[in-house]
């Protein structure tokens, strides 16, 4: 099922043994869109220490108690490896928490795959020739929350800002950015699907797409208080004489 990021923030983590805490964020891959950790607030428990946890460790979520519970243990969270999620978080730090939680690695199917966590191998931090090892350590690993707020830009203009994600919570994928289009088209908000974006600019917070201001404006009309199903999903591609793309994508990173 399609669900609002925004409406899963504050949902409760239970471990085997206990509450964890809630939902701060979710960390995503920016290049592929696949959620890769949920951000846990801890609270007293952990004297506010923030931990990452995987989509791998998540059981069947409880959607009426807005509960996650996960096939983990507290203490196992608490011997956990600090991570500063202030920082970048490393592949050093991936491999880490894999190795402590035993995980099979994370999501690498793109857009399209199952739910699959290939190993990441640690050959794959060792600095190339002539290369930077801190540019080898950089995960490509981007927050929900520092995402919110990025302007988006069509092909003549600018059609408003980045306010919100749908994910599949059955693949952890974000399906699409739910844009408030702002001033432009006052009250409205538009979906925009990652395979429809030419480039992202993480430096200057900007995502630009292959569509027109016009496009967007005759699109179906998005409610958010409404849950995104098959009919929406298959008259919004159709309005942008899209196909339901069944490859991987990978984002320009500018």
């Amino acid at each position: 099922m399609l669900r609002n990021i925004n409406n899963l923030i504050g949902h409760k983590i239970h471990a085997t043994d206990g509450e964890l805490g809630k939902v701060n964020e979710f960390y995503f891959g920016d290049q592929t869109w696949n959620i890769r950790y949920m951000v846990v607030e801890t609270g007293n428990w952990l004297l506010g220490r923030k931990v990452l946890i995987s989509p791998a460790a998540l059981k069947a979520p409880d959607w009426d108690s807005k509960t996650f519970p996960v096939a983990l243990t507290r203490e196992q969270v608490r011997t956990s490896p600090d991570i500063d999620t202030h920082k970048t978080v490393s592949r050093q730090h991936e491999i880490e928490l894999q190795k402590h939680y035993a995980w099979g690695g994370y999501y690498a199917g793109g857009m399209s795959g199952g739910f699959m966590f290939p190993q990441i191998l640690e050959e794959e931090h060792k600095p190339e020739a002539g290369g930077s090892a801190q540019h080898k350590e950089d995960t490509h690993l981007r927050g929900t929350r520092a995402v919110t707020g990025y302007s988006l830009h069509a092909t003549d203009g600018t059609i408003g800002h980045v306010e919100d994600y749908i994910v599949d919570d059955g693949k952890w994928i974000i399906r699409y950015l739910v844009a408030d289009a702002g001033l432009w088209l006052p009250g409205r908000k538009v979906l925009i699907s990652p395979h429809w974006i030419k480039s992202v600019s993480w430096e200057t917070s900007e995502v630009f797409v292959d569509l027109s201001r016009a496009e967007v404006s005759n699109s179906p009309e998005f409610d958010p208080s409404k849950p995104v199903d098959e009919n929406y999903e298959n008259a919004l591609y159709d309005h942008y004489g899209r196909p339901r793309l069944a490859e991987d994508i990978k984002i320009a990173v500018e």
